[in-house]
């Protein structure tokens, strides 16, 4: 199980040094990947009465992408991993010329993780459907596969139409490996049919077990080997290292091929303090 960390950028703020620091102590303590969380805009909610979203106006979030743009020449072996990218919010040819423009910056780095997100405020500031971003999701990791594979493409689908276009460098990898995450059973149907990888919202047990299930299902129907479909945990810290390691344990005996800890909300106020968790997570499962 490759293990990495999520990057803390709601608790970092907007200090391209820490960014930069993060990322490089991470690669030394031998993670092997960083993973980013997206949100485009947030909600203020002075104007959005009722408002209970975890994040808002004041949530500070670097642009996923263009941070990998910069952490692509202050690591060398990092991964860069989207997790996930809200994927129907944004126009789909752009997002591809940008993946593919962080993976050929990385040497072939970037795994592209993709979901539907929950903030329609989002949505409407971009001008993108929010009810109908499930079935649009589709359409898009099928256009986003074929720019990043093909030199010319024409795609006339449902939502959208290329004629005779396509992406130049294209990226390393072909295609960049794109993962789903789900937290419903159409999310994890639609992770078995389509994705390389998947990020489940559920913990060891029962309802994991559910989910992954269904991936397996669905994967068997559309002719795949659910063996071959990556699954990534999320272990989050809570001031015990016998703990985490006993919940990262947990996740390799359920199947997990990835794993990201994940040290936000848990009361640390800088960057070293974030590292400092970091590297004795990493002295006591062995990361170096």
């Amino acid at each position: 199980m490759r293990i990495g960390v999520v990057f803390p950028q709601t608790e970092l703020g907007g200090d391209p040094g820490a960014v930069r620091s993060y990322g490089q102590r991470v690669e030394e303590l031998g993670f092997a990947h960083l993973l980013a969380y997206d949100h485009v805009l947030g909600a203020d909610p002075t104007v959005h009465s009722g408002w209970t979203g975890p994040y808002d106006i004041d949530t500070t979030f670097h642009e996923p992408l263009v941070m990998f743009g910069f952490l692509a020449a202050a690591t060398t072996t990092l991964e860069l991993v989207t997790g996930v990218i809200v994927l129907p919010q944004r126009q789909t040819a752009l997002v591809a010329k940008q993946a593919a423009e962080v993976d050929l910056l990385s040497g072939g780095r970037l795994r592209f993780g993709v979901g539907l997100g929950w903030n329609a405020v989002e949505y409407e500031a971009l001008r993108e459907e929010f009810g109908n971003r499930g079935r649009r999701s589709e359409e898009q990791i099928a256009l986003l596969r074929a720019l990043w594979t093909q030199r010319t493409v024409t795609f006339h689908g449902r939502y959208h139409r290329v004629t005779g276009a396509g992406i130049a460098p294209p990226p390393v990898q072909r295609p960049i490996p794109l993962w789903i995450g789900a937290a419903v059973p159409p999310g994890y149907a639609r992770a078995g049919r389509l994705a390389d990888g998947w990020f489940p919202m559920h913990g060891p047990g029962p309802r994991l077990d559910e989910a992954k299930a269904v991936v397996d299902s669905a994967a068997r129907e559309a002719g795949r080997d659910p063996d071959r479909i990556g699954m990534e945990g999320r272990v989050n810290w809570q001031g015990d290292l016998d703990r985490t390691a006993a919940d990262i344990d947990a996740w390799a005996s359920s199947g997990a091929t990835h794993l990201s800890v994940n040290t936000m909300r848990a009361g640390l106020l800088s960057v070293d303090e974030h590292l400092a968790v970091l590297e004795g997570i990493a002295v006591r499962i062995g990361l170096r």
